[in-house]
């Protein structure tokens, strides 16, 4: 599950990215305290919302051990298909380059829901949580650095083509996690 489970991270990291691409792009210079404090945010809470989808998978992991590779491959591709969907439909959105909690916090929540579902999918196929949550969170830390960076050197051309991407990338990690257990 390690390779598995890094480009889950790198996938769940997609919607954190296009948001810090919009970070990057509202902000002038400078952005080495922008994108240090996005990722903080947004690794912060990749990381929280696995493992409190793990703590509730926990406690059903039990009875969906044996479906796992089926709880996998829906969760995941459901989340894949809703990250491409939303980034096909996306509008174009105004994007605030202050880093105020009231502006981070809802940010970092709505980039992160999808992971406590995943958080779930690791319960049912007892995945180590701590190692995986470090392994979420510091992708994502990276990412939404680089995130700031890139849309405050090239813009928003790239936003798009990032969550459709993740949005792949975890559809294909639920059919593999299905195709292996079968």
């Amino acid at each position: 599950m390690g390779i598995e489970l890094f480009f889950i991270a790198v996938g769940l990291s997609m919607d954190a990215f296009a948001v810090s691409v919009c970070k990057g792009l509202s902000t002038q210079g400078n952005c080495r305290k922008t994108s240090i404090v996005t990722g903080i945010w947004f690794g912060g809470f990749q990381a929280l919302m696995p493992f409190l989808g793990y703590l509730c998978g926990e406690g059903i992991s039990r009875y969906i051990t044996a479906v796992s590779k089926y709880v996998a491959l829906i969760l995941l591709s459901l989340i894949g298909i809703n990250m491409i969907r939303e980034a096909v439909q996306k509008k174009e959105e105004h994007s605030d380059a202050s880093l105020n909690p009231k502006i981070m916090l809802p940010a970092a929540v709505a980039t992160s829901i999808d992971a406590f579902a995943v958080g779930i999918t690791l319960a049912a196929l007892q995945v180590h949580i701590i190692p995986a949550v470090l392994l979420i969170g510091c992708t994502t830390f990276l990412i939404s650095c680089a995130g700031v960076h890139v849309g405050n050197i090239f813009g928003s051309r790239f936003e798009k083509q990032a969550a459709v991407f993740g949005g792949i990338v975890l559809i294909c990690i639920g059919l593999r996690i299905f195709i292996a257990g079968s």
